[in-house]
């Protein structure tokens, strides 16, 4: 394991591209390694992925951690694999490498559209989706089409393991139910068996965060919902499951008005901000657009 400590780099002048605060650092190789490292320090250290967030903070002193723990080269937490009914991903996957996954192509549909569209390409080759969702924005592109295939995390201490519904793990913006000397080490999703799933997002642009995003799940017979999950972003203080739309919908004719006119009720299960960004009120209007569109992308996928 590699210890140093980093000293400031003092400059005048709004130079983004160094690191003013003074922290111990450490490269734990092992998963026990950086645990112990999280019970020693809690809420002292910070847990460095990707780094495409934790870095950007740290610049603007938005934090100023005292221990950094990079844990990029920790052994055996970058993979994508099959389990019966299951996909576990371990929380160091690059998003590139869930781009480039053929097991999430065919059986994570919405997360395949959704890490396409996150950022550029130098980005998803850095960026871990146990990044993404530790941050815990509201705007993290990779938690609605998790929250629809029903996630679970896999949270590990000293003390052992947990498994936690994705929906409980995030608490607010920035904040999960994880404890300080906690690490998010698997994300376990269900396939989507007899349904499919699609992720549909708007954005100023491209590469920004979303303004609103919708990720959806739909089981189909005969042109009706049979069942249907549906997960908003950027429209709620955390990433959300809208289930009284979800339950409004089942039963409907895909494509229907009446279908339509149910999407109405996520005006309710949604408490957006006005922001930089975008408005409150267009938020309201434009995630029931996305969720029309995604339902409706997910059901021509299952009868291709």
């Amino acid at each position: 394991m590699v210890e140093l400590k980093v000293p400031p780099v003092n400059v005048t002048g709004r130079n983004t591209r160094i690191i003013p605060v003074e922290f111990e650092y450490y490269e734990p190789r092992t998963l026990k390694e950086a645990l112990m490292l999280l019970d020693e320090y809690g809420e002292s250290a910070r847990i460095l992925a990707g780094g495409t967030d934790l870095l950007v903070k740290i610049k603007a002193r938005l934090v100023e951690p005292k221990v950094i723990i990079n844990v990029k080269k920790v052994a055996g937490l970058n993979y994508v694999v099959e389990d019966g009914d299951l996909v576990r991903i371990g929380a160091l996957a690059r998003l590139r490498d869930l781009e480039k996954s053929e097991i999430v192509k065919k059986y994570l549909p919405a997360l395949y559209d959704a890490v396409k569209l996150m950022g550029s390409v130098q980005i998803r080759n850095m960026a871990t989706i146990g990044g993404n969702l530790c941050n815990a924005s509201p705007a993290a592109d990779t938690a609605p089409p998790l929250l629809v295939h029903n996630a679970k995390a896999l949270i590990a201490s000293t003390s052992g393991e947990r498994v936690v519904p994705l929906e409980e793990f995030f608490v607010g913006p920035g904040k999960t139910s994880m404890k300080p000397n906690e690490m998010l080490v698997e994300i376990i999703a269900e396939k989507t068996g007899k349904g499919s799933s699609a992720f549909k997002k708007i954005s100023r642009v491209s590469v920004d965060l979303a303004i609103a995003s919708s990720a959806v799940y739909i089981d189909g017979e005969g042109g009706v919902v049979r069942d249907a999950r549906i997960a908003l972003g950027s429209v709620a203080p955390k990433p959300i499951r809208a289930r009284k739309t979800e339950s409004l919908i089942r039963g409907l004719k895909l494509y229907s008005e009446e279908l339509r006119e149910a999407l109405n009720a996520l005006e309710e299960e949604v408490s957006p901000i006005t922001d930089a960004r975008s408005t409150a009120e267009y938020r309201k209007y434009i995630v029931k657009v996305l969720t029309w569109d995604a339902i409706n992308t997910a059901y021509e996928r299952l009868v291709r």
